[in-house]
C-alpha cells in the first residue's frame, strides 16, 4: 500500500513538473509602473488618460477655471515636468510659458504637438501688429478640442505616441480608444439631435473660443465680444456690436465662465439677447467632469438658450 501511495505522489509530482515547465503553474511577470505624462490642459489630460488608462499616470499642468496663457508652474509641477516620458501639448500659442518652463524643469521628456492632429481654423488670419506684442491665437485657432471630432485625430496620435513609449501596451491602448470612440460616436448622435432644429443660428460669443464647436453643428459665429483675442473690448467696438446684434436678429451670446459681468449684462440690455455660460474645457465647471460630459453640458445649455 505504501508503495502505491508512492507512486502516485511521484506521479502528481511529475505532472506537476511538466506544467510547470509548459508555463501552466508559471507567475505572470509583473506589470510595470505606469509611464508618467505631463498634459498641459485638462482636455488634454483627459484624452491621454482615456487611451492610457492604468498603463499611464497623466498630470495636467494648468487648472481649467483658470487662465491657460498665464501660467507660473508650482515646484511640484516643474518636477512632473521634469519626471514625464511625454509632454502633450495643445501648441499654436496656447502654453507661452511652456518653453520657459521647459526649460527651468530640465525636461527630457518627448514632445507632443496636438494641434498638428487636426485641420486648425483661423490659421491665416493675420494676428500681428508692429506696435504691439503677439495676440493670442497668433498663429490659428487653438480650441480645437471643442469639435467633438477632432477626438478621433487626437487619440490616434495620443495612441502612437503612448505606443513609442511603451510597445508592450500596444493592444490595451488600441482597445481603450476603441472603446472611447463608441461612447464618442453615441454623443455626437445625441448632441447633433439636440441642435439640428437650430443649424444656421446666428450667436455672439464673448471670446473667440467657439468656431470649431459651431462648425461641427451648424451654428454661425457672427461677432466677438472682444475686439482682438484675449483685448477687453472698446466703447466704439461695443457700439458697433449692439447695432449689428439688432440689425441681424442674434438673441444669444456664448459666454465663459469668468467672462466681464458687467459688458455682458449691457449687450443684454441693448439687444434682448440671452447671455449663456459654457464650459470650455473638462472641469471649468463641476458638471464638465470629463470630455463627454463637457459636450453634454454645453449642447444642453445652448439648445435652451436657443430654443427660448
Amino acid at each position: 500500500m505504501r508503495g502505491v501511495l508512492a507512486a502516485a505522489a511521484l506521479s502528481v509530482a511529475a505532472v506537476a513538473a511538466a506544467s510547470t515547465s509548459l508555463g501552466g503553474g508559471e507567475t505572470p511577470p509583473p506589470m510595470a509602473p505606469p509611464t508618467l505624462v505631463a498634459a498641459t490642459t485638462a482636455d488634454l489630460k483627459e484624452l491621454v488618460g482615456v487611451v492610457g488608462g492604468d498603463r499611464i499616470r497623466v498630470e495636467s499642468l494648468t487648472d481649467p477655471r483658470h487662465d491657460p496663457h498665464a501660467r507660473e508652474l508650482l515646484p511640484r509641477q516643474l518636477q512632473t515636468l521634469k519626471d514625464a516620458a511625454l509632454v502633450v501639448r495643445v501648441g499654436l500659442d496656447h502654453e507661452p510659458w511652456l518653453a520657459r518652463a521647459v526649460a527651468a524643469a530640465g525636461a527630457r521628456g518627448r514632445d507632443l504637438d496636438l494641434s498638428r492632429a487636426v485641420v486648425v481654423l483661423d490659421a491665416d488670419t493675420p494676428r500681428l501688429r508692429a506696435d504691439a506684442r503677439p495676440h493670442v491665437h497668433a498663429y490659428g485657432n487653438p480650441h480645437y478640442w471643442l469639435d467633438p471630432e477632432n477626438a478621433r485625430p487626437i487619440t490616434a496620435r495620443i495612441a502612437e505616441s503612448l505606443t513609442a513609449l511603451r510597445p508592450d501596451a500596444a493592444a490595451v491602448f488600441t482597445a481603450n480608444r476603441a472603446r472611447f470612440l463608441a461612447r464618442l460616436d453615441e454623443g455626437l448622435a445625441r448632441w447633433r439631435a439636440q441642435l439640428a432644429p437650430f443649424a444656421g443660428a446666428r450667436i455672439v460669443v464673448a471670446h473667440d473660443t467657439w468656431p470649431y464647436f459651431a462648425r461641427r453643428f451648424d451654428l454661425v459665429v457672427a461677432a466677438a465680444v472682444e475686439e482682438q483675442p484675449g483685448v477687453p473690448p472698446s466703447a466704439a467696438h461695443l457700439a458697433r456690436l449692439i447695432d449689428r446684434m439688432r440689425a441681424s436678429g442674434v438673441r444669444v451670446v456664448v459666454a465663459e465662465p469668468g467672462a466681464a459681468p458687467a459688458v455682458l449684462r449691457r449687450l443684454a440690455d441693448a439687444t434682448g439677447a440671452r447671455v449663456v455660460t459654457l464650459a470650455p474645457s473638462v472641469g471649468a465647471e463641476p458638471e464638465a467632469r470629463d470630455y463627454l460630459a463637457l459636450f453634454d453640458l454645453n449642447v444642453a445649455r445652448l439648445a435652451a438658450a436657443l430654443a427660448r
